[in-house]
């Protein structure tokens, strides 16, 4: 065998066609060839507990870690995403690159501690405090690369482009100066990206028309132009006000002028899109595009709730994100989207279609599968062709006591949540070991001292 080739043993492991033991499981630079239940554990490394295949995390901004629980003070009036996003203006406007490298490195470890393997960076902060371009263009971006290089997180890094303030092509704000671009000098930002990237192992590099209120629609179809392929995010629909001003500028509402407009496909996700009449769900569903959800995040500003029973009733395809990053969990983004649903609707296990199913095995199954299509990347699944990236519960912890099949997964996303986890597997790589990054104490220490100065 070549020197770069593992052989990993799953005691217990949940593989595309179910639950199986004595798991071989062969890796080759960092992705799986072969997978052999029922194997002998000779010549193997052997990864204790019960495997689960890493979830992926479609949306994060990873700099707003760093003012977690900073808009949590009453204002005079009207609190809501509107007035959260002043206090996120006044927070970046201190970032420095080696800032945004630190808050990174310690969002993407709580990320890979919390069950996340590989993560869609939805990036655009991109320039210096005054709004100028750092010489280096993509300066920003290659931080979010070292961030992942120095953590292990699997990247599809997002550039995104960010040009207006409003709908109908309304001037940018002050605060919004660090995001802005034009066309021309979005793809040298493009570019620089993608030689960021180059620097990781299996890195994707796709696009993020910021939202319908910072393009215009010539220039959304000129940003779509330099990207033929790979992954296209958008935010759309998250606030009732974003509904409100598209009516007024288009007449039509955000989802249904996107697909009216944009060639939404599988290769686009929606993130966010809280606010769907019953045509939207069902148009976009038809798409085969990833609805991105943020339940954590979503819950925190109070944007609203998703039309999720209706949205899989039409075929829908989701996955989950950790967006603002206040908290980092990924089994919590499972339970919360579950509970949004059950206090919208007032009943139980929503999102388990059939009678007899699993919520926890629904929720994490969908989000595996619509997680790896919005990312681009050959995850979410212990299979050959597919990285190996695992996450192992605690076999050994209290609320598993006794567990078996898709139980296991009901105590993971509504008991345990993140305590359960044990190790975490990267490439091929443990990472995090009895549920602590390998490098925990540096990272955390590095992430102190920035921001002990930045909250001074």
């Amino acid at each position: 065998m070549a020197e770069s080739t593992q052989r990993l043993f799953l005691e217990h492991a949940l593989l595309p066609g179910g639950w199986a033991r004595n798991v071989a499981v062969e890796v080759e630079g960092g992705a799986i060839r072969s997978v052999t239940p029922d194997a002998s554990p000779d010549g193997c490394e052997r990864i204790p507990g019960i495997v689960l295949p890493g979830l992926p995390n479609l949306h994060s901004h990873t700099f707003q870690r760093g003012m977690a629980g900073l808009a949590e003070t009453r204002g005079p009036s009207g609190d809501s995403f509107w007035t959260w996003r002043q206090v996120m203006y006044r927070f970046l406007a201190h970032l420095t690159p080696e800032d945004v490298e630190s808050i990174a490195a310690f969002a993407m470890m709580e990320m890979l501690e919390g069950g996340f393997t590989s993560l869609a960076e939805f990036h655009y902060l991109h320039h210096d405090r005054d709004g100028r371009p750092y010489a280096e263009i993509g300066e920003m971006a290659g931080r979010i690369a070292a961030a992942a290089a120095l953590t292990g997180m699997g990247l599809t890094l997002l550039p995104v482009f960010y040009a207006n303030g409003g709908f109908g092509g309304v001037s940018p704000n002050e605060g919004q100066r660090r995001f802005v671009c034009d066309v021309e000098s979005f793809g040298r930002l493009l570019e620089s990206s993608r030689r960021a990237a180059a620097t990781l192992d299996d890195a994707k590099v796709g696009i993020a028309p910021h939202s319908l209120r910072a393009v215009t629609p010539e220039t959304l179809a000129e940003v779509l132009r330099l990207v033929p392929e790979g992954p296209v995010h958008i935010h759309v629909a998250e606030q009732t006000k974003e509904v409100e001003d598209c009516l007024a500028w288009s007449g039509r509402r955000p989802v249904a002028w996107l697909l009216d407009h944009a060639p939404v496909d599988r290769r686009w996700c929606l993130v966010h899109a809280t606010h769907l009449d019953a045509d939207e769900v069902r148009r976009f569903a038809s798409t085969g595009a990833v609805a991105g959800l943020c339940p954590l995040t979503e819950a925190n500003l109070g944007d609203g709730t998703f039309s999720g029973p209706a949205f899989l009733d039409a075929g829908g395809a989701f996955g989950v994100g950790s967006d603002s990053n206040v908290e980092i969990a990924a089994p919590g983004e499972l339970k919360q989207l579950e509970y949004s649903q059950r206090l919208a609707r007032r009943g139980r296990n929503l999102l388990a279609e059939r009678e007899g199913e699993s919520t926890g095995r629904s929720l994490y199954g969908r989000a595996l599968t619509g997680g790896a299509q919005a990312l681009g990347r050959r995850v979410g699944a212990i299979a050959p062709g597919c990285r190996a990236d695992l996450v192992a519960l605690d076999a050994a912890h209290p609320d598993l006591a006794g567990l078996s099949g898709d139980r296991i997964l009901d105590a993971y996303v509504f008991v345990t949540g993140r305590a359960a986890i044990d190790r975490v597997v990267v490439g091929g790589r443990t990472l995090v070991e009895r549920g602590r990054h390998r490098d925990r104490d540096a990272i955390a220490t590095r992430y102190v001292r920035t921001m002990a100065r930045i909250r001074s």
